[in-house]
């Protein structure tokens, strides 16, 4: 009952910080941006202003499905914010090159993430199959002793914990680089700086409830699993 509890918990608290984004952005959206720049020209100007030549930017379909992709160093915005002229769009465009801005600094943070990756999508794997495994009695039937399950499900749900706690300075830190170059630039009014942070804060706080969702799941396996020894 317990990761029930916790599901259900953070679920509402991150349909209610979704929806909220989802309203600030639509909000912001029907704002028209007075320096009338695309989300696609705003991306360009950050890049070229920090000496950044090399990274593409394109338009990828879906909504607030915009990411940054280290891997082939593109700027993927989605055609709202591509095409937008507004501060919601100013503000995603910025922020996703923020991400670009890390990359070409070797930004700290971002390095210790993308080492990560790998290590969390195995962790997944295993959480899944483990716990899949663990309804149908394959556990049992594997043979593994408890302390061995334990063993799996706290260690791979500690990395997923780690790679969301890293994930914050970088998301942080994307959005602070942005907003302090639209500032700069006078690429936004102060009205528009105000709705670009505000839309920032909101982007930000999903993934500050992921992470303390993560962090009481691993709490609960771990108390679970060896919170009982004397």
């Amino acid at each position: 009952m317990g990761i029930i509890l916790i599901v259900v918990v953070f679920g509402i608290i991150g349909y209610v910080v979704s929806n909220k984004l989802k309203n600030k952005f639509r909000k912001y959206s029907q704002t028209a941006l007075k320096a009338n720049l695309s989300g696609k020209e705003i991306a360009e100007l950050m890049l070229a202003d920090h000496g950044i030549h090399n990274v593409k930017v394109n338009c990828v379909e879906g909504q607030l499905s915009d990411h940054y992709n280290p891997m082939n160093k593109t700027v993927n915005l989605s055609p709202d914010v591509y095409y937008g002229r507004n501060a919601a769009a100013t503000a995603v465009s910025a922020h996703e090159c923020g991400h670009a801005v890390q990359h070409a600094r070797s930004y700290t943070w971002l390095q210790l993430r993308s080492t990560l990756v790998p290590i969390q999508n195995v962790s997944g794997k295993i959480l899944n199959f483990v716990l899949i495994a663990s309804l149908f009695g394959g556990i049992a039937l594997l043979g593994l002793p408890y302390e061995a399950v334990g063993v799996v499900i706290v260690g791979a749900y500690s990395m997923l914990t780690l790679f969301s706690l890293v994930t914050l300075p970088v998301e942080f830190d994307a959005s602070k680089r942005a907003l302090a170059w639209v500032q700069e630039r006078n690429i936004v009014t102060p009205e528009e700086y105000g709705m670009s942070k505000d839309a920032l804060k909101w982007a930000a706080m999903t993934y500050v409830v992921a992470a303390i969702a993560s962090m009481a799941t691993l709490a609960y396996y771990f108390f679970i699993f060896f919170g009982g020894r004397e």
